[in-house]
């Protein structure tokens, strides 16, 4: 019943790995710079005041995705967005090594301890999700709720409900060399067009999707897309201390009855979970349902 979304997103993945190709980097390595505080794995940049509340975007995806979040939180939040080096045409920093999970986990920890936070609610989207599930397992005490947006614990379950990350490794090895190995060649439009297509459902959120593809380093996404895919969390859900809220979008393609079984088994671990599925919606599903999406993220910081 489910055999099609292993290949729609498989697809989606592939699809990445031809598109992408880098643009000019024009990151600053000091620690300080633009507004933003610039780590070996990430830059940092805060608005509005009030309570904090960490934004962590996907795969490739640049902190522009939570624009309209942040303008929706910043009147009563400190809003912390995250962007990955590499992506967005930032230069890629410490991501040309293995360890980009792991690296981006420090670098929140060693954020948040400097600026003295603990307890923060944590947001994120596609492998976003998987880092802010590693970041609360890592320390539990900086992170005091976590929204996870269309994401998984093991993105292998996908494949079958017996895949294991050594199962997976051989596959996302490829993967790995054939997105690396588009570095610095032009992008497909055509390709673009239909990853755009498959990730978003509105025009105007596939336009957003659409300029966001060229611009990250396909060496950082393709290391990074690695990592997500033979990361399995499934066996540490238990210890998560975090309470736990899943957005999960559903459309025509995808039916609601199809995700929920698929996600809610995936989570079924979870001490303590919601679930929150809006329809009519995509992989970018703040971009697709705006409105629904902004009400989601109020009842999860309320």
């Amino acid at each position: 019943m489910m055999s099609h979304l292993p290949l729609r997103i498989a697809a989606s993945l592939l699809t990445l790995g031809v598109v992408l190709h880098p643009a000019a980097g024009h990151g600053q390595t000091a620690a300080t710079a633009g507004g933003a505080t610039h780590l070996p794995h990430i830059s940092v940049r805060s608005a509005g005041t009030g309570s904090p509340v960490l934004l962590i975007p996907g795969l490739s995806s640049p902190a522009a995705v939570w624009d309209a979040s942040v303008a929706q939180l910043a009147p009563h939040h400190r809003v912390i967005t995250v962007q990955v080096n590499g992506f967005a045409g930032d230069a890629p920093g410490a991501n040309l090594s293995p360890g980009i999970l792991a690296g981006v986990v420090a670098d929140l920890h060693g954020y948040l301890a400097a600026q003295k936070l603990a307890g923060v609610p944590v947001v994120g989207h596609s492998m976003g999700g998987l880092l802010a599930m590693q970041f609360a397992l890592a320390h539990p005490g900086d992170v005091g709720r976590i929204m996870i947006v269309d994401s998984l614990p093991f993105y292998g379950r996908l494949f079958g409900p017996t895949m294991t990350p050594a199962m997976i490794e051989p596959r996302a090895k490829m993967m790995r060399e054939a997105m690396a190995a588009r570095y610095g060649k032009p992008a497909d439009p055509a390709a673009t067009a239909a990853l755009a297509n498959q990730m978003a459902l509105k025009p105007e959120s596939r336009a957003k999707v659409t300029a966001w593809v060229g611009q990250a380093d396909a060496r950082v996404g393709a290391q990074a897309m690695y990592e997500d895919l033979t990361t399995d969390l499934t066996a540490d859900l238990p210890k998560l201390r975090a309470p736990v809220t899943l957005v999960v979008p559903y459309n025509a393609m995808l039916p609601q009855a199809q995700v929920d079984a698929l996600y809610r088994g995936a989570y079924a671990g979870t001490p303590t979970l919601s679930v929150v599925e809006i329809g009519d919606a995509a992989h970018f599903v703040m971009l697709d349902q705006p409105e629904a999406f902004a009400k989601a993220l109020d009842d999860f910081l309320r």
